[in-house]
């Protein structure tokens, strides 16, 4: 019996707007979650995904948060129904950030609640670190100001595959070995991603939503060192509230305990039976962040 996806049952709604580079204009693509007439009346919770993923990651989550929230999350450039940009070279946090921006502009709000999984923590934790940044509330998923090498060279080995799949349970069954350590993840979890992560092509196969140049960027910018940080988060000023698989390989204990004793004020709570990264696919998880951002209204 072939595998049925459950659509979303919450309210939502897929937009553009354009983003600009050297390379000129892209579109990036967002999904908006919610009731458009409660907007003004709402807080706007912000919702970027890691490195290889897309904004279908946080269905789960949005669904469960879009009655008192405004849910927005989009696609950054090269993932999901964004649009892919010729030049390798475009893809860095200069252009992430400057689309973010946008898009926050877009929105007509001044203020937001980020919640970032991993690169997309990476982008908040920089735009929070600016003065007069829009962020108030930052929910950094299981990355930190320092990240090892070795993690970075994990992710190598897979980013920007260009084969495809003969059905959609191949695809399922290459995220289930790419990202093994993602959790909670159930077999309609797996469809899901797998179902969101890839399109048909031309020929019937199925291929990942990733352009192959994001993985060539990525690769040439793994220096010898591990990335490092720490000046940027010592410039945070908004409470932050850090979440960790605990046995997350990005990471790492001894970070998350750093991160805690210096800069921003900082809540850590860490997920048993978990890697990188905790996928807000669990009531548990998602009420992690629900009560936090309850406790940290002004």
């Amino acid at each position: 019996m072939p595998h049925r996806v459950k659509p979303p049952s919450k309210a939502h709604s897929n937009h553009y707007h354009l983003g600009l580079g050297f390379h000129g204009f892209h579109r990036i693509h967002y999904m908006e979650w919610g009731n458009p007439k409660q907007f003004p009346h709402q807080e706007t919770l912000f919702c970027v995904h890691g490195l290889t993923r897309n904004a279908r990651d946080f269905d789960f989550f949005a669904e469960r948060m879009c009655e008192n929230y405004r849910v927005v999350c989009p696609d950054v450039v090269g993932r999901g129904d964004s649009d892919h940009i010729t030049s390798p070279d475009a893809y860095n946090y200069y252009q992430y950030n400057a689309d973010m921006n946008t898009l926050i502009a877009r929105l007509n709000v001044t203020e937001i609640n980020w919640i970032g999984t991993s690169m997309g923590g990476i982008i908040g934790m920089v735009l929070a670190s600016v003065s007069q940044s829009p962020i108030k509330r930052l929910v950094v998923n299981d990355i930190g100001p320092e990240v090892s090498r070795d993690a970075q060279m994990t992710i190598a080995q897979y980013i920007g595959r260009t084969d495809d799949f003969d059905r959609l349970d191949d695809v399922a069954a290459w995220l289930r070995q790419i990202y093994a350590e993602f959790a909670p993840m159930s077999d309609d979890d797996w469809m899901h991603m797998a179902k969101y992560s890839s399109r048909r092509t031309q020929a019937g196969k199925f291929r990942l939503k990733v352009d192959s140049r994001v993985g060539e960027a990525f690769r040439d910018s793994i220096s010898y060192f591990n990335v490092d940080m720490w000046e940027t988060w010592e410039k945070i000023a908004c409470p932050v509230l850090v979440l960790r698989g605990k046995q997350s390989s990005f990471l790492t204990q001894e970070t998350a305990q750093k991160m805690q004793s210096c800069g921003p004020e900082t809540t850590l709570v860490e997920f048993d039976n978990t890697g990188h990264t905790p996928t807000l696919r669990n009531d548990e998880q998602v009420n992690v962040i629900r009560d936090w951002l309850a406790e940290t209204r002004a």
